[in-house]
């Protein structure tokens, strides 16, 4: 396992990279680098980025912001254009040493909270939180003005303004889009990128749907067991592998996440993992918790050790935290919470290996 800390650059984290660096434990980073989507990635910026994350003794092989344009998920004639870009920029990254590209094809939302700071009774700390029933007559116009003012004044991955700038005209391009027109499009763009990932020794993972299930009437494909099945052999190869996230799977208390873990483990087709746990409060409804099996529903320790018999090398990272101590930064990835992640994981792992020795 190679464990490794999400970070959003000089630029735009509070985090220093000497902090991440005295984790216990941590070797690299799941890195960002603050790109719109469709653009083809300037070589020297990306060269610079590996140096600085070098120069602090971490490794930086695997990226998350390579994002996947709207026209390419809406299979539009530009389509081609922005597919272009990203092949160029994948193999950029792979001359630089980027072994995992982790990307989404959700539509317009990578991701969705009906609370940023949602404060957790048992102990004064706060989290991510989703009640649908929170929704109540929001539209989306609605929850994205919620999600801006409760961000504490970071830009939110998949929230960045010059998409949401747009947002009216996305919704309206896809009405009418449905659950098989996405694949058809996803299967478009998997054919012309894996190719060349097999050639430049890059692995695409793809993270889930996050919450695990349709919002605002939007075509979601990447949310089950089922679904990743049918994702793999869009394309089938190696490079065509699974971001198993399990608090977007466990989101949906229906998904078997251990039992995931496994059946795309064991096909090696798990690229990374980011591995968090919530708590189920009724029927889509859940907050994220710490880090420990008995704070959430999720079972951490056959997580753990589902990736040490099935995928032992992948790259992990301690997923979403809570803020504690009276941390302020970007809600979801604080520092304080998300290194009590990285070292519970790391004792977990500690035991597992030592009673499989």
């Amino acid at each position: 396992m190679k464990m490794t800390f999400r970070w959003y650059g000089s630029q735009s984290d509070p985090i220093p990279l000497k902090y991440v660096k005295q984790i216990p434990g941590m070797t690299g980073l799941m890195g960002l680098l603050d790109k719109p989507a469709g653009v083809d990635w300037p070589e020297d910026e990306f060269r610079a980025l590996k140096k600085e994350v070098n120069d602090a003794g971490l490794a930086i092989e695997v990226i998350e912001s390579v994002n996947v344009h709207e026209d390419i998920k809406l299979g539009v004639p530009s389509r081609d254009e922005y597919i272009d870009n990203y092949i160029s920029t994948l193999k950029m990254l792979g001359r630089n040493g980027v072994k995992v590209v982790i990307y989404n094809f959700m539509p317009v939302f990578d991701w969705l909270r009906t609370d940023l700071a949602r404060v957790i009774p048992e102990d004064g700390s706060n989290s991510l939180y989703f009640d649908e029933k929170d929704l109540g007559e929001m539209g989306p116009l609605e929850i994205v003005k919620k999600t801006a003012e409760g961000s504490q004044g970071f830009t939110l991955p998949g929230w960045e303004p010059e998409r949401l700038a747009l947002l009216e005209k996305t919704l309206k391009q896809y009405e009418g889009v449905t659950g098989d027109d996405l694949r058809k499009h996803y299967k478009y763009f998997l054919d012309a990128v894996i190719p060349v990932c097999e050639e430049t020794g890059i692995r695409m993972a793809c993270h889930p749907d996050d919450p695990a299930w349709p919002i605002f009437g939007l075509p979601r494909i990447a949310h089950s067991m089922d679904d990743f099945d049918r994702i793999v052999k869009l394309h089938d190869s190696p490079a065509n592998t699974v971001c198993l996230c399990t608090g977007s799977l466990g989101s949906n208390p229906d998904n078997d996440v251990v039992a995931c873990i496994r059946h795309f483990g064991t096909m090696n087709r798990i690229g990374a993992m980011h591995v968090r746990n919530i708590k189920f409060l009724g029927y889509h409804h859940f907050r994220e918790a710490s880090h420990l099996s008995a704070d959430g529903s999720l079972d951490m320790y056959a997580i753990m050790k589902a990736i040490y018999d099935t995928c032992p090398d992948t790259y992990v990272r301690p997923d979403h935290g809570r803020m504690i101590w009276d941390e302020k930064g970007r809600p979801g990835y604080g520092l304080y919470d998300r290194a009590l992640g990285a070292a519970y994981l790391n004792g977990v792992w500690e035991a597992i290996c030592r009673e499989n020795a």
